[in-house]
């Protein structure tokens, strides 16, 4: 009985083709089309602005500082670090600057806020400006800000008055036991 069955499937396996594909066809969708959005454009009211809470400016000629311009001007950037600018203007007043970058010790912090003490970089300016006031008087004040801090000289400036004077010593008592030694 089993060789039967041996030969009865030797024989459908004779009659069936040996490279059996069958062939697959991916179903089609119709593309499906949608209109195009429309929309509509908005319209926006123009802003409306209070009128200002002051005069509006006037010039005129009788303004003794509308003609006062600007008659040189430089300013100069370095790599480094340091620069340097000035100006003139036609009323004679002018200004220049000048600042170079240093290191010094100085307070620094870290991303979490905790203070050292260390090198910094920081910048050391030094300067003069010229003008003259409404009355006629000249005045120059020349400046330097560094590590020391702000120092300006100036004749118009006051200065703090320089008292000479010594200060009285007291006496001093030291003890003695009778014996001509110190008691401590």
């Amino acid at each position: 009985m089993k060789l039967f069955f041996i030969a009865a499937f030797l024989a459908v396996a004779a009659a069936a083709p040996s490279s059996y594909k069958p062939e697959y066809k991916a179903p089609s969708y119709p593309e499906p089309s949608y209109p195009a959005p429309s929309y509509s454009t908005p319209a926006y009211p123009a802003p409306a602005y209070p009128a200002p809470a002051y005069p509006a400016p006037s010039y005129n000629k009788d303004n003794k500082y509308a003609d006062i311009t600007i008659t040189s001007q430089s300013d100069e950037r370095n790599l480094d670090g340091s620069s340097q600018w000035s100006y003139a203007q036609s009323d004679y007043t002018t200004r220049e600057e000048s600042q170079v970058q240093k290191k010094m010790q100085g307070v620094t912090y870290d991303s979490y806020g905790k203070e050292s003490y260390g090198e910094v970089l920081g910048n050391t300016n030094k300067g003069s400006s010229y003008w003259v006031s409404p009355e006629g008087q000249k005045f120059t004040l020349t400046w330097t800000a560094d590590d020391a801090g702000f120092q300006p000289k100036g004749d118009h400036l006051p200065v703090a008055p320089v008292h000479e004077y010594e200060l009285p010593v007291a006496p001093v008592h030291i003890p003695f036991n009778g014996k001509g030694y110190k008691i401590y």
